[in-house]
Formats: structure tokens, sequence, C-alpha cells
């Protein structure tokens, strides 16, 4: 687990921009220890913990890229097709113990090991075959064509995964390729959740006239799995300093990682920042980012807390762009910055100097094409649909306050940020 000092998450700034709010947090937490070693199809997802290095080439010998007939590339024609015998037949899977001879063409399949001497070939659309079973081969073919070489992909040797890489279902062929069984792996992150509060109660539970069904926590805990973390969900806390204590110690000493949403924030019924204040400290950071608000950053003997604003919309942005940076970091995995789209805007916008704002937005071709994106029709921090309705965040930087239609702006789907 991590062990952090109490003020690690200190910032005397007034207000911190996105950018900043990631580089202190990439600064200020370090990969947790423990690797394992996981089967090839357990994988996908994890982060690599050592570079994979190719031990041998891919394609490990040179073979044919498509079906047709091999030759020699000094026996190619160059002014008018040319009648060639045919010495043999490789099917993929087998190998010619006969070498090409001058004037010679071989029957060859895709991904079939090229027989001794030819190093071309001709597609087998380009090619007329005779009665006797010979070929005319036509003229203009360049020498090498349609012909894999061997390391043409990859030469041993090479890195091809570096460590810190959050594996894809293409690391995985990768690996599979090298003729990798297993893969050495970070352990999962350990994230605690739980949520606060006497107005809400789990769904499927009796809800009274002024309570509301917890839906924070279980959008939280999807988002944490589909960043390969290992959750405990510690259901709801009442609104009691001593029992909220009790359970952020003894999730303190068994996670790497305390997550929740909602209670957080400095007014006199948001009770986990008086449970924390006896068994560490609490930092709220401004950040310059909407929708959102103050985060909460703290530590509880040694081991983060994150709490992320309550209401829903607020609760996924901050999480993207505040939890998700700091879960990578604790995971060992490579930085992985969040990459706009340019698309066009169909909507007019106007926001405040000096603040990043998502916007939440769906995508759709125009008349003449071209993709657009047009702004959820309401406003509000609390509208789980405007999430549901819509395909991704339009990112509006710092020195942006206008937008009009028809303007180029930077689109995040929602599938990139998991």
């Amino acid at each position: 687990m991590a062990q952090l000092s109490d003020d690690c998450f200190a910032f005397g700034g007034p207000m911190m921009t996105v950018d900043e709010t990631v580089a202190l947090i990439a600064a200020r937490l370090q990969p947790l220890a423990g690797i394992e070693a996981v089967p090839l199809a357990e994988a996908d997802g994890r982060i690599l913990a050592a570079d994979l290095v190719a031990s041998l080439p891919l394609p490990p010998f040179a073979n044919s890229a498509v079906d047709g007939y091999a030759i020699r590339s000094a026996d190619l024609p160059q002014e008018a097709e040319r009648r060639f015998s045919v010495s043999g037949r490789v099917q993929a899977g087998s190998r010619s113990d006969e070498d090409v001879q001058p004037g010679e063409a071989a029957r060859i399949f895709t991904g079939a090991p090229m027989p001794g001497g030819a190093d071309t070939v001709f597609m087998q659309e380009d090619v007329q075959v005779e009665p006797d079973g010979a070929v005319m081969l036509p003229a203009g073919l360049k020498p090498g064509a349609n012909m894999r070489p061997a390391g043409e992909d990859v030469a041993t040797g090479a890195i091809v995964l570096r460590s810190g890489r959050r594996l894809l279902p293409q690391d995985i062929a990768m690996a599979a390729a090298l003729g990798q069984v297993e893969l050495t792996v970070r352990r999962p992150v350990r994230v605690a959740i739980f949520s606060t509060g006497n107005e809400i109660v789990a769904p499927g539970a009796e809800r009274a006239a002024s309570q509301l069904f917890d839906s924070n926590r279980f959008m939280l805990m999807a988002m944490l799995r589909r960043l390969g973390c290992s959750v405990s969900d510690l259901n709801i806390l009442p609104d009691d300093r001593d029992a909220i204590a009790a359970t952020l110690r003894g999730a303190a000493r068994d996670h790497d990682l305390v997550l929740t949403s909602g209670g957080v924030s400095t007014g006199e019924a948001d009770f986990v920042k008086d449970a924390v204040a006896g068994t560490g400290r609490m930092v709220f950071w401004r950040i310059a980012i909407k929708p959102g608000r103050p985060v909460a950053m703290g530590v509880i003997d040694g081991t983060p807390l994150i709490g992320l604003p309550g209401n829903p919309v607020a609760s996924f942005v901050t999480f993207a762009h505040v939890a998700r940076p700091a879960i990578l970091a604790l995971a060992g995995a490579e930085p992985e910055a969040t990459v706009a789209t340019p698309v066009r805007a169909a909507f007019a916008y106007r926001k405040k100097l000096g603040r990043r704002e998502y916007v939440r937005a769906s995508v759709r071709h125009a008349a003449d094409g071209t993709l657009e994106v047009q702004k959820f029709p309401r406003e509000g921090a609390g509208l789980l649909s405007s999430l549901v309705d819509t395909d991704g965040l339009v990112e509006l930087g710092e020195d942006v306050v206008a937008v009009a239609p028809g303007e180029i702006v930077g689109f995040i789907p929602y599938a990139s940020l998991f």
C-alpha cells in the first residue's frame, strides 16, 4: 500500500488548472509494489510490469502475402509476358525441400514459406494458367512483390511492449504471436468505496419519500473496474462521525485508495472530513473545472483518499480527470492523456475565462456528411440522463469564452476515458 505523508496533497495556490492537478498527482503518487504472472488470456487491461522483448522475428520466416506463384526476381519478365513451368506446390504450414530454379515458378499460398531461391510472388488473379499446367506471368512486377520477409514486422530483440502499458487486445495478440503464455503485470489497485448520508438508500431497499437511491457508488464502482481495480464495496455509511472514522481506519489498512462521493465538502453536515481529521489530513482542492467543485484529497494512515462531488455529472467528470490519473499512477501505468478529436460544433455556448469546461454532447452526421456535435439541451450536474443520452464531452479550454455554431471543438468519447 502507499505510505504517504499527511500533507502530500497540500497545495498553496488558490485555484488549480486541470493540467496542474494531474501533474501534482503524478508527482506525489508512486506505483504500488507487487507484481504477478497471469495467463495471457487474463492479461487484458492489466498494467505490464516488465518490457516484453521479442525472442524471435515476426514473421519468423519469409512467406507469401498472397495466393499465387513464386519465382526468382532475376527471372522477372521485363518487356512482355513469359512462360514458366510450375515445379512445386507449397501450402501454408508446410515447406518445400526444393529450390526454385531459373525459369520455374512454384505454386504458393498465403502464409506459406517461400521456397529456396524465390523472392517474388505473382497474384493468381494476374496469372494465366496454360492447359499443360505452365503459367504465363505478366511483365512489370517489382522484385520482392507480395513477399513478407522474416522480421518485417518485428525484429528479434526489439522491445514490443513497454513496462507501464495498460494492455489492450492487440497487445495480447502481439504477445501470443511471440509465443508467450503469460505476462508479468502489476497487481490491481485495491480501492474501497462507500457512500455516506441518511438521505440515500441502496437500490432495492425501502425508500422513504425524502430519500434517493444511491447511484454514484455504482457508477464509480463500474468505472473503477474498467480501470482494472479490485473494488471493495463498503456500502452506505450513516451520518455518524465515529462510524465513518472506524470504517476509514479499517479501509486504509487493507486498501491502496479510499474513494467516496458527496459528504466531503466544508458544510457542517459533511461528516467525512471530521472523521478523517482524527486519522490523517483532508485537503480541499479548488480546481478550475466545470462541472465540479472542490475535490477532497486526503491521507488516512498513509493511504490516499479522494472525495468526489455528490452530483452525478460532477462526480463522473472529476473521476475522469482527477481519480483516473491517481489510479493510473498507483497502478504504475504510463500516463494516458485524453485526446480530444476535432469536430464541428452545432451549438452556441458561453463560459467563464480561466476555467476548463466539459459539455455533454452527442455526435451526428450533418447534411454535408461532416461529423458534428450537439450539446445536451438541458443544464445541471445532477442530470444522469445527460450522461446516458450523449456520446461524450466537448472540452473547452481555459482560454475559451464562447463557442459559435460551425466552430471546431475538441470531443472526447466516453469510451476513451476507461
